[in-house]
């Protein structure tokens, strides 16, 4: 089996990603004479596209994220394009896990005062759970959950069963799983289809003491209405890890909502992720090298 020949990009990427190549059993080399590409640049999208105009040959790209909605203008079915999918659903899971506990226990609220106060919270444990996304996230969030014993309902593109799951609905039963919900998380792709999938109309249906937890994408969520939800008592509470816009400008009413908490996209930090997108990077080049299926794949089709 012969070393495949891959190209690293931008100029500035760290050593740890060449690390991870070599590890996978890749050659690194000049993109002129790669067949694969590992970018690490999250942002530089231009760029990138430019360097595949120059460089038509290249049939693999890995991406950085696991949210690919930046570069679906990109991609299409003449090469395989793989990102960090996955890759990130354990930490991110633990933040939503947090988020909910602090979001019930009204911790944000606590490290906020400055003398004893009253006692308000809710249990988590028995509490019904709903969770909008089926992939890695929800997995694993799912799995953090049987010890509170939580009635879960999953909203996804598909109502198969997922394990340690109660009820799974596909998304045109949303409506239903909002009803009754003590806690909704958000853990989706975005995707034209789920930008907006919680507005004003779905904040009404919810319970007045419902937490909304965002470790998804911030513009899942329609701001505006989320504020309103907030000022007015439609929901009890928000947790935010993404917002939109983002970064969130200082002066944005939802930091001065006493019932919302926010963290700045946090729920995967750099010393979280390097081990995690090292080991994929490094799963994929052996894949690559030895021509079997990547992990991570991106769908055209589906947007994710």
């Amino acid at each position: 089996m012969s070393a495949a020949r891959i190209a690293i990009a931008p100029t500035t990427t760290p050593s740890w990603v060449h690390d991870a190549v070599t590890a996978g059993g890749g050659e690194i080399a000049d993109i002129s004479q790669a067949t694969g590409l590992i970018w690490s640049a999250p942002y530089s999208i231009e760029a990138l596209e430019n360097l595949l105009l120059e460089n038509p040959h290249i049939n693999w790209v890995q991406l950085p994220f696991a949210g690919s909605e930046a570069f679906m203008h990109l991609v299409n079915h003449d090469r395989v394009w793989t990102c960090g999918k996955g890759v990130y659903a354990e930490p991110v899971a633990e933040h939503a896990l947090g988020l909910l506990l602090a979001g019930f226990r009204h911790i944000g609220n606590y490290a906020r005062e400055k003398s004893w106060t009253a006692p308000v919270g809710r249990n988590l444990l028995g509490a019904n759970i709903t969770i909008l996304g089926g992939g890695g996230i929800t997995t694993s969030l799912v799995r953090l959950l049987q010890p509170f014993h939580c009635n879960i309902t999953v909203v996804r593109l598909s109502a198969e069963p997922l394990e340690g799951v109660q009820t799974v609905v596909g998304t045109e039963n949303l409506v239903d799983a909002l009803v009754g919900a003590d806690a909704v998380v958000v853990a989706l792709a975005l995707t034209p289809d789920t930008e907006g999938i919680l507005g004003r109309n779905e904040f009404e249906l919810m319970e007045k003491h419902a937490w909304v937890v965002n470790v998804g994408r911030g513009r899942h969520i329609v701001t505006e209405d989320l504020v309103w939800a907030l000022q007015e008592g439609e929901i009890g509470g928000a947790a935010l890890d993404v917002t939109s816009p983002e970064p969130l400008p200082d002066e944005h009413p939802l930091w001065s909502l006493a019932n919302c908490i926010i963290t700045p996209h946090i729920g995967n930090t750099p010393a979280m992720a390097v081990p995690l997108l090292s080991a994929r990077i490094s799963e994929n080049v052996h894949r690559y090298v030895a021509g079997e299926s990547l992990v991570g794949c991106i769908d055209p089709e589906l947007g994710y």
